[in-house]
């Protein structure tokens, strides 16, 4: 599983985790073969990012893309999850703004190794 920019989705991949708009309403289930509707929908709610089955996280650097270790990811992750405890993580620009921080600590983290 991982964590996916919705640019990067194409038809028949299938979700692993249920997505919902910024309410918390649920659009799709986990294990929905995507189709082009989907993924036009999440375009209309402000849906960012979805987990994908099968997938590795894609991590944005500031000029490359590059696959990380899925246990860095979540590491990162833990670590900042107190920092964002008291905002709405179904708000779209928030969910955007954990994935750059975390996106940065692994990338930092990995320059330092």
């Amino acid at each position: 599983m991982g964590l996916v920019s919705i640019d990067k989705l194409s038809e028949g991949m299938v979700l692993a985790g249920d997505v919902v708009d910024r309410s918390g309403r649920l659009l799709l289930e986990a294990d929905t073969v995507l189709s082009a509707r989907h993924i036009r929908m999440f375009m209309t709610w402000g849906v960012r990012l979805v987990d994908i089955a099968g997938q590795e996280s894609m991590v944005e650097t500031e000029n490359t893309m590059e696959i990380v270790d899925q246990s860095d990811v979540k590491a990162a992750e833990d670590e900042l999850k107190p920092l964002f405890r008291n905002v709405d993580m179904q708000h779209p620009a928030m969910v955007e703004l954990f994935r750059l921080c975390a996106a940065r600590k692994v990338s930092n983290a990995s320059l330092q190794a």
